[in-house]
């Protein structure tokens, strides 16, 4: 399949960013990015085949121009958060399932051949979170129709550079004395934004990947006590972690999701009671090797004083 022209939905957020960098650094694509802020994506500009557009891709006629004009449409978009509903909230549906019908339906309009969707690992229709849920409801969506080459793919949670997972519990550890956690032995896989974004990348021009569900994940499983701890350790700033029972941990959660930012909700914590990992590695197709969060996480998380650097480097390495 030849292709020229790349959508990226999405693409102007953490995962976006890196796999619109991943794209722009050849000629071989032109890559288009909405955004509803031109402001919030001009970053990507440091390529001349990559292109910036005022858009709001809720709007019918505005994502049907923007996909007439793709070969490949990739949509990264996704939330964590919504206001209350059954099956799910609201927000969860206009962005996790009305978005990629919508999509799908513009690329079967506009003869577009392949689509690349973002899904989760962990989607469930029957999952105990409307996170779970609508994210199942979407990879439906995506892979409807059969005159469409559609895959999905479910990454456990990512990491990197500008993360807001590591770098978050880093930033608490900075501030706070102690850590009470909730869900604490809720399990992950990271898998590093880099992996992603190549994993995408790859699936662009692989010939039979209609219906495929790729798992991205990366080569250890951590509890989340794990790995608040290290994000503590190689912060400089690690502190004693205190494991809340479950209750406690709902009313945590319940706390947090009315403050300012919303680090976390009663929906995460209900996504938290199925562990977040694959017994699978990563689709030979792909080609990939996952990064180790060990070999990456202490590169943006360590102090930046160069001394505490070397101390912690050489801690790492048991010198």
């Amino acid at each position: 399949m030849a292709v020229r022209k790349i959508l990226v939905i999405g693409g102007s957020g953490f995962i976006g960013t890196r796999l619109v960098r991943l794209l722009g650094a050849g000629t071989d694509y032109r890559v288009m990015v909405p955004t509803r802020r031109y402001e919030r994506a001009k970053h990507l500009l440091v390529s001349p085949v990559v292109s910036v557009v005022q858009a709001d891709v809720h709007d019918d006629a505005a994502l049907s121009s923007l996909v007439a004009e793709a070969d490949v449409v990739i949509n990264l978009v996704g939330i964590l958060h919504s206001r209350a509903g059954s099956p799910y909230g609201p927000d969860f549906d206009r962005q996790h399932v009305q978005l990629p019908r919508r999509i799908v339906a513009a690329c079967l309009r506009h003869g577009v051949p392949r689509y690349l969707h973002m899904s989760a690992l962990g989607a469930d229709e029957h999952g105990a979170s409307m996170y779970q849920r609508s994210k199942a409801a979407g990879e439906r969506e995506a892979l409807a129709s059969p005159d469409l080459e559609a895959a999905v793919f479910r990454p456990s949670v990512v990491f990197g550079e500008g993360d807001h997972f590591l770098n978050m519990f880093a930033a608490l550890q900075r501030s706070f004395p102690v850590i009470p956690l909730g869900s604490a032995g809720a399990r992950f896989q990271p898998v590093h934004v880099g992996d992603v974004a190549q994993a995408f990348e790859r699936a662009i021009t692989l010939p039979h990947i209609a219906g495929n569900i790729y798992e991205l994940a990366g080569p250890r499983q951590y509890s989340l006590r794990e790995l608040v701890g290290l994000a503590g350790w190689y912060a400089g700033r690690q502190r004693p972690i205190i494991a809340l029972p479950p209750a406690l941990g709902m009313l945590q959660a319940w706390a947090l999701e009315h403050l300012p930012g919303k680090l976390m909700s009663r929906d995460n914590v209900a996504s938290m009671r199925v562990d977040n990992v694959t017994q699978a590695p990563i689709a030979a197709e792909l080609g990939i090797t996952p990064a180790a969060l060990e070999e990456v996480a202490p590169l943006y998380l360590s102090p930046r004083d160069p001394q505490q650097r070397y101390d912690l480097f050489r801690s790492n390495a048991r010198r």
